[in-house]
């Protein structure tokens, strides 16, 4: 299973996304052996959707950087469960089953979002549901 995470410090979209596999005989932890960093400070919420393939599920992490209507910086961290619908059944059925304990692993989560195509992981999404 595979994890995409960005972690912010700058108040636009895109910092660093990093790319963490986790082992399932490990229970589903996040072991720091496993991360590698992906991007750069540069990147934008393009390049990070661009990480997740088309048919093949991922849980990704992003924190997502905006501006309120008082133009105030705030940051809200989601947990993406993407699973397309062109990915494989049994690959659906094993990250729908894994996901609450794989979650569970994680510090400061505050926004689940499902997806199963890319309209449903739009920016206007996140915008949306971090309101």
């Amino acid at each position: 299973m595979e994890l995409f995470f960005k972690v912010s410090s700058m108040i636009d979209i895109g910092d660093y996304c990093l790319f963490l596999q986790a082992n399932a005989a490990s229970g589903m932890a996040v072991h720091d052996d496993c991360k590698l960093k992906f991007g750069e400070p540069t990147q934008s919420y393009e390049d990070f959707t661009a990480c997740l393939p088309a048919d093949e599920c991922r849980y990704a992490v992003y924190d997502f950087d905006f501006l309120t209507a008082e133009n105030v910086p705030k940051s809200r961290i989601f947990f993406v469960a993407w699973s397309p619908d062109t990915s494989r059944v049994r690959n659906k059925m094993i990250y729908a089953s894994s996901k609450d304990r794989f979650k569970r692993e994680l510090d400061g989560i505050q926004i689940e979002l499902q997806a199963t195509d890319a309209s449903e992981m739009d920016l206007d999404v996140f915008k949306s549901r971090a309101n």
